[in-house]
């Protein structure tokens, strides 16, 4: 007769938990209070900012942003609105089809990715990698990307798909 498993977590499984709630969250406010010290922005704003500086021509159509910030449409949206009373990100038509929206990073916006990335490469470096061991920075980069593979197998939320 097959056993059932324990609806419950064994011991190291509820150690290994309990851990990961507190870094899921202690890091990111550890993040944004550095974010909001050095340019007044939270992680998930960063983070767009970030994805746009990366992608060709600074902009990304908006479909695609959420997806690389992890966001639903609709926070994305109030993101980007704030970042545009900001003047840092502008909308605009997609111009290969006219019907969807591309964010672009505008120069304001470039200039504060610049500006803010080094205390930001710091404060994750400091948070998350200066405990660990470079051995241990690889065991974990492979823990989550397999669980995040397990997560999101399509890929959709790593890929401009």
């Amino acid at each position: 007769m097959p056993s059932v498993p324990s609806p419950w977590l064994d011991d190291r499984q509820q150690e290994t938990w309990r851990a990961w709630l507190a870094v899921a969250e202690l890091l990111p406010r550890s993040l944004d209070a550095q974010l909001q010290r050095d340019a007044g922005l939270t992680h998930a704003a960063y983070v767009v900012l970030a994805m746009l500086s990366e992608a060709p021509g600074r902009s990304r159509r908006m479909s695609s942003l959420a997806r690389q910030a992890n966001q639903s449409q609709s926070r994305l949206s109030h993101t980007v609105a704030r970042l545009e009373d900001r003047g840092w990100v502008r909308r605009e038509r997609a111009a290969d089809d006219g019907r969807g929206n591309v964010a672009v990073l505008t120069d304001a916006g470039w200039d504060v990715v610049r500006q803010v990335a080094p205390g930001h490469v710091q404060a994750v470096r400091e948070g998350l990698f200066a405990a660990l061991t470079e051995d241990q920075t690889r065991q974990l980069h492979d823990v989550l990307a397999t669980v995040l593979e397990h997560l999101d197998p399509d890929a959709g939320r790593r890929t401009d798909a």
